[in-house]
């Protein structure tokens, strides 16, 4: 299915950060024209050595999905859009909520009035979140489940999700969306811990570090690795019936906190575990377990996911035991 995005040209923002780069790579890959749109803005992942290796191959332009301007001038000519530029810290958007919903819903408007204006046919890729359901009353969660986000951050994402449904009801603008699980693999950015909780047990674990999980760590959840999520997030691009669609994109499998840790720790070599006391007022923003239901990605995309946590830990053990000293 991924080729027929040969020849075509595609506009990544947030293209240098962790899920931006590896799908441009599968993009290049598969012979597309890439053009990444990315402001390197230092809290986020964004990293220049995440396309050390096509960085020849496709062009990077430095501004800011929020910038009206530049994003008008770079769609015109796009037959898909990739959003990915996006504040991604559900814990931050509580300490700043303005800021989180200028990043993640202006941008999208801003993409949405442009393809309005200059190009309609172009069709959007949005990356969601699982953050979007809220409290969790059903496993597997499929995409009917009731939205009701503990988060602002998941409130901006439904909010973006509703502006794409809105442009496809009023201008015909086509979009997929993606709910996407815990992504984790190599290219994400391993400074702190609010974005990546694998990646940054991954680090601790290669410190030697003591990795705490709050309870008993029986607390499951959904981990995709990166070329799963990539694969499936293209197939939905590139699908000839999609109108306006909203996809779960995870794993399907459920997997507690104590046996990612375990697996991390044996994968490793180092690192310790110990179990410690839920926060204070944890339950307002814990979700529950989650495990995605991906039935309906399956059936229309014939995809699923094919790295297994362990396997998807290993790998990115030791892309980062390569590389620590572009991502520490």
């Amino acid at each position: 299915m991924l080729e027929k995005l040969e020849g075509e040209k595609v506009l990544i923002t947030g293209g240098l950060g962790f899920i931006g780069s590896n799908i441009a790579d599968t993009l290049h890959k598969f012979g597309a024209h890439v053009t990444i749109l990315d402001s390197i803005m230092s809290l986020y992942g964004g990293n220049y050595y995440n396309i050390k290796d096509i960085q020849n191959q496709v062009t990077l332009e430095l501004g800011d999905a929020r910038d009206y301007l530049v994003v008008e001038r770079l769609v015109k000519d796009m037959d898909y859009i990739i959003h990915l530029a996006a504040q991604v810290s559900y814990i931050d958007s509580r300490h700043m909520p303005v800021e989180d919903m200028d990043i993640n819903c202006r941008s999208i408007l801003c993409i949405l009035e442009a393809c309005r204006r200059v190009n309609p046919e172009a069709i959007i890729g949005f990356s969601s979140s699982r953050m979007v359901y809220g409290k969790i009353q059903k496993i597997p969660t499929d995409e009917e489940h009731p939205t009701n986000p503990l988060s602002l951050y998941g409130i901006h994402k439904l909010t973006c999700e509703r502006y794409l449904k809105y442009y496809h009801q009023e201008f015909g603008i086509k979009s997929v969306s993606f709910r996407i699980s815990n992504p984790y693999g190599p290219r994400q950015q391993m400074k702190h811990s609010k974005y990546s909780i694998v990646g940054w047990f991954i680090r601790m674990a290669m410190e030697g570090q003591e990795i705490q999980v709050f309870g008993d760590g029986k607390q499951k959840r959904d981990y995709v690795y990166i070329h799963d999520l990539v694969n499936g997030f293209l197939s939905g691009l590139v699908h000839e019936k999609i109108e306006c669609e909203i996809f779960n994109l995870g794993s399907g499998v459920g997997t507690s906190f104590i046996e990612m840790i375990e697996t991390i720790i044996e994968a490793v070599g180092s690192g310790s575990v110990k179990k410690v006391p839920w926060p204070e007022n944890y339950e307002r923003l814990e979700t529950g377990d989650y495990i995605s239901d991906q039935s309906k990605i399956k059936s229309l995309f014939q995809w699923s996911s094919s790295v297994n946590l362990k396997e998807g830990i290993q790998k990115t053990y030791e892309f980062y035991r390569k590389n620590r000293s572009f991502y520490w």
